[in-house]
């Protein structure tokens, strides 16, 4: 069995893209929390599957929401928060691209 990867879809016929966060489930966010937060995996990677934090949730998680999870170090908070921003831009930006290819293929 072919285990899924969250950076790239099962699909052969096209070039390899990323899984959509809105589509991740928590194992997902565990996964990428270990992989973009590590320094602070073992301290905070349990509330995230606590708080069954999903990709929908995780790119709508701002300073405030991460304190209330848990994560009482503003440094920790700091560098948490600029990883989901970062993922949130990233996000952002492939929808823009899909926008674009949809909106060029419509005029064909």
């Amino acid at each position: 069995m072919v285990e899924e990867n969250i950076y790239s879809n099962k699909t052969k016929n096209r070039a390899a893209r990323p899984k959509l966060v809105y589509f991740w489930t928590v194992a997902d966010v565990q996964k990428w929390f270990k992989r973009h937060c590590g320094d602070y995996s073992s301290l905070y990677g349990d509330i995230f599957s606590q708080h069954e934090i999903t990709g929908k949730v995780l790119i709508r998680i701002n300073d405030r929401k991460l304190l209330r999870l848990g994560i009482n170090n503003p440094d920790h908070r700091q560098e948490i928060w600029r990883e989901i921003l970062k993922l949130k831009l990233k996000t952002d930006v492939l929808e823009i691209r899909d926008m674009q290819r949809k909106q060029s293929t419509a005029k064909f």
